[in-house]
């Protein structure tokens, strides 16, 4: 193993209490103020000068040699859950770090420190880039309109978990091209007329066009998408009615669509509005449908996702740097910066247990010192060229 690799060993302790401390600090959505104060601080004990960039948090490491720019991402934010692990590092709040953001942090962290302590081997810039709000796809596009890019030549980030079940503990996926779908909301408002339960005939029930309105998306990607091209349509919430007598003037259905290319989201998105309009023609209702767009697929740079591989050979033993089959129906607004810049976002496995965005998910701590080896030993090949695509 190389020398990176020892010396983020080295660091795993520190790595582990970073990520444990992050947890308790778990916030929900933009403003993240515990979680960036306690960045701030952490990057300021290794000489180093965090800026705020938009509602997230920048920091340039600049080597003694000129060479190439490259930013590195995590995301920051938590999720609107209450935690069920009963690790003594628990959240209190109704918020816990169910997606792995808390590892990010702290594999970040542990490569700018590393790079800091290396200054002198870097050549160029490494930008570390901590953003909130990747749960609610708003803050990627914060942080590049604040430019976060100016200046960069390439971008990477990873993702930790269970996303891809051929990854064992440990092993890292790669992926050229589309490696993530894109993520959409969508909300339908069903009318109807409002009625006593006993006379049904007198009203336009709404109840019962939502439950045609379901069973109908439930063939929308079967029978309408090929099925070589991976798409999913899920409903997550259902709202109508206030008591067991009365049937509703409206009910309210939100949900998500995921596909792979731009063409199938185009047709996801106008097969929900006509499917929710033409259910509620039909029994003489009507039908609102918002559609608001997440994050695209998140499709990596063949070249550069090739000079990230190579860079990981350098850490990790040829049976752990995995070629990941088909991409995940999961987003990730990592797709906005790799829109504007080459650039990978590579999945690190995490361990067994419940799923992401589950109030019991936890993670497999022993894997954070891969994570920031892999951002180390990439950016000291990158920024000096050894591994440019």
């Amino acid at each position: 193993m190389a020398e990176t690799g020892k010396a983020a060993q080295e660091l795993q302790p520190c790595l582990v209490a970073w990520r444990r401390r992050l947890h308790t600090l778990a916030e929900v959505g933009m403003d993240l103020p515990r979680t960036k104060a306690f960045l701030e601080d952490a990057l300021k004990e290794m000489g180093l000068v965090p800026r705020h960039l938009g509602a997230g948090l920048a920091v340039d490491l600049t080597g003694e040699k000129p060479g190439k720019a490259l930013a590195i991402r995590s995301d920051m934010d938590a999720l609107p859950l209450r935690e069920e692990t009963g690790l003594p590092f628990a959240c209190p709040d109704e918020a816990v770090h169910a997606c792995g953001h808390d590892a990010h942090m702290a594999m970040l962290l542990g490569a700018a420190a590393l790079l800091a302590e290396r200054r002198e081997a870097l050549s160029g810039t490494v930008r570390f880039l901590f953003q909130p709000g990747e749960e609610q796809g708003r803050g990627a596009a914060n942080l590049i309109a604040a430019g976060a890019l100016w200046g960069m030549d390439g971008i990477c980030g990873l993702h930790v978990g269970r996303l891809f079940p051929e990854l064992g503990s440990g092993q890292v996926g790669v992926r050229s091209g589309t490696a993530m779908a894109s993520m959409d909301r969508f909300e339908v408002l069903l009318r109807g007329k409002a009625t006593h339960g006993a006379l049904p005939h007198q009203g336009i029930d709404p109840i019962v066009m939502a439950g045609e309105f379901v069973g109908a998306l439930q063939t929308l990607v079967s029978r309408e998408i090929p099925a070589v091209r991976p798409a999913v349509v899920s409903l997550g919430r259902i709202q109508g009615g206030s008591a067991f007598n009365i049937i509703p003037g409206e009910v309210r259905l939100e949900g998500t669509f995921r596909a792979v290319t731009p063409e199938d989201r185009e047709f996801l998105a106008r097969r929900v509005e006509e499917l929710a309009r033409g259910v509620a023609a039909l029994h003489g209702g009507e039908a609102e449908v918002l559609w608001e767009k997440g994050a695209p697929p998140v499709v990596n740079h063949r070249g550069f996702t090739e000079a990230f591989r190579r860079s990981a050979g350098k850490i990790l033993p040829p049976e752990d740097l995995v070629d990941l089959e088909a991409p995940t129906l999961v987003g990730e607004d990592m797709a906005l910066y790799l829109e504007q810049l080459p650039g990978t976002f590579f999945f690190l496995g995490g361990g067994e247990g419940a799923p992401h965005h589950h109030p019991q998910f936890d993670l497999d701590e022993e894997v954070l010192w891969r994570g920031t080896a892999l951002f180390v030993r990439f950016a000291l090949d990158f920024c000096s060229g050894a591994e440019v695509p």
